[in-house]
């Protein structure tokens, strides 16, 4: 019989300790947990709820009234994002050449014609009470998606996933500022759930391509999402609908400049670039053309763009038989952080929690990866609860809070990747 040697016995029992103790911490979170599971729900719900009604009331008060002060305090501009889109779209089909005179203008062609349908037939005036009902009508189907699409089953869990949408920062600014996310996202949502349904019908495949074609008004948050839209149904109609569309709608636009569609590309992408590093520089919390500049690359940052997105669009075929919210909270992170983006763009973080609440009713018991996914979901809600630190803490709180935000969203990114990866596994197993 073979003696085991005592140094190889010791490592086994030191081992096999260490094993029972993470063992035992995770039983001990398991029943805290199951024992408190209903009031750390309800105590969330009431401060999101809290968070919420204030916050919206004071961003719509910003988007329909537009005041320059509140009592003695001075507020930042509202719906001034959206007038300036207003004056871009009639700038543009009266004839002037926005990207080459006045300010930055980072919107292609394709998206002016979309904005048109909304904003070229009415005044300013009108335009902000349509853009209020519109906001209320999508944030009300973002609403309805994310509770649907959750896997949420009792009445507190639907109201906690209710209200993230609605006590995010970023919906409100969004909102005050008259941006575009509140309409892009659940547009977006809707489209690739369409497609990711299975269903082959025309009707389907271009109600898909119309929802998918609506988000990519701004690529800078959307395009990241157009892997899955290309890889998802295994099948090219709906992707190839998009793209004569986008064509068609470049075209469009193009025929009411006097230079050819190839120079307002080129003009466009110029300027977008300025735009982001401008962006980054004086206005984004963090991303990746922040840390390029950081590391003195800051005219390297398309190339620096380019590069993540390709990498996004190789993971995403490899992965793309998963969970259809795993491949959206990972687009959303990256979304977030491969370009600039100001702090309403945040509202990207929403498919991430998503994909994390869903994964937890997924699993089969309360085991430790389901509480880490839980604690990371809880961090994220916390780093994205309105008001959010950006404009509140003063220096240097705020400086750690962008830092905070961004180890939580790169935490939540590995997560994601790591149970995309054990998804692939599983699939690949399925005869």
């Amino acid at each position: 019989m073979t003696e085991v040697p005592l140094s190889s016995r010791e490592g086994t029992s030191k081992t096999g300790s260490q094993e029972k103790g993470r063992s035992d911490i995770v039983s001990r979170l398991r029943d805290l947990w199951i024992a408190h599971d209903r009031t750390v729900l309800q105590i969330a719900i009431l401060v999101m709820f809290s968070a919420a009604v204030v916050w919206l009331a004071y961003e719509f008060y910003r988007l329909l009234w537009q005041p320059d002060r509140i009592g003695p305090f001075s507020i930042h501009p509202g719906a001034i994002d959206l007038r300036l889109r207003h004056n871009d779209v009639h700038r543009w089909f009266s004839g002037e050449m926005i990207y080459t005179v006045g300010r930055p203008v980072p919107y292609p062609p394709a998206s002016l014609v979309t904005l048109w349908i909304f904003l070229g037939w009415l005044e300013f005036t009108p335009v902000v009470w349509f853009w209020a009902a519109t906001t209320v009508a999508m944030l009300g189907w973002l609403v309805y998606l994310s509770v649907r699409e959750s896997l949420a089953d009792t009445t507190l869990e639907r109201l906690f996933v209710a209200l993230i949408p609605l006590s995010m920062y970023a919906t409100g600014a969004t909102i005050g500022n008259g941006q575009l996310m509140t309409h892009l996202l659940p547009a977006l949502v809707a489209g690739l759930c369409l497609v990711a349904s299975g269903r082959r019908e025309w009707s389907t495949d271009l109600l898909a391509a119309a929802l998918v074609l609506l988000s990519l008004v701004k690529p800078s948050a959307t395009a990241p999402f157009f892997w899955i839209f290309l890889f998802r149904p295994e099948r090219i109609r709906p992707a190839l609908l998009v793209c004569i569309a986008y064509v068609a709608f470049t075209l469009f636009a193009a025929s009411f400049q006097d230079d050819s569609v190839f120079y307002l590309i080129k003009q466009w992408l110029g300027r977008a670039r300025g735009n982001s590093i401008y962006g980054s520089e004086h206005w984004s919390s963090w991303d990746l053309h922040v840390l390029m500049g950081a590391l003195g690359l800051r005219e390297r940052v398309i190339a620096g763009s380019l590069l993540v997105l390709g990498g996004l669009g190789l993971w995403t075929f490899l992965h793309r038989r998963i969970d259809l919210w795993i491949l959206m909270g990972v687009s959303a992170i990256v979304a977030r952080l491969w370009t600039y983006h100001g702090w309403y763009d945040d509202l990207l973080l929403l498919p991430p929690m998503i994909a994390l609440f869903r994964w937890m009713k997924r699993r089969a018991e309360v085991d430790g990866p389901a509480l880490l996914a839980g604690a990371l979901l809880g961090m994220t809600l916390v780093s994205t609860i309105a008001p959010g630190g950006l404009y509140l803490l003063p220096p240097p709180f705020k400086e750690i809070y962008v830092k905070a935000q961004a180890v939580i969203w790169l935490f939540d990114l590995a997560f994601l990747l790591v149970i995309a990866r054990s998804d692939r596994k599983t699939e690949a197993s399925v005869p």
